[in-house]
């Protein structure tokens, strides 16, 4: 997926509160390894909704780790998820 760095980049690193399709959810983004590994862990707030993927730095670019979910769950929260 070309625009994956432009999407890791749209959440904040940390914690923060965002909408997603205009449900408040909890994100937090933690960066690893210079840069090289970033976690994404996400759960709606006030649901049982969750989304938690790991991404790796390769040399042939940027590989995607969904943690027990499908990738197109966790694609469609990083472009619906908007920071408040």
């Amino acid at each position: 997926m070309q625009d994956l760095p432009t999407l890791l980049q749209s959440i904040p690193q940390g914690y923060s509160q965002g909408l997603v399709r205009g449900v408040r959810w909890a994100a937090t983004k933690t960066v690893h390894n210079g840069g090289r590994s970033v976690k994404i862990f996400a759960e709606e707030l006030g649901g049982n909704d969750f989304v938690s993927c790991n991404f790796y730095r390769t040399a042939s670019g940027l590989a995607a780790k969904p943690c027990e979910m499908p990738w197109e769950k966790v694609e469609r929260f990083l472009r619906e998820f908007s920071p408040v």
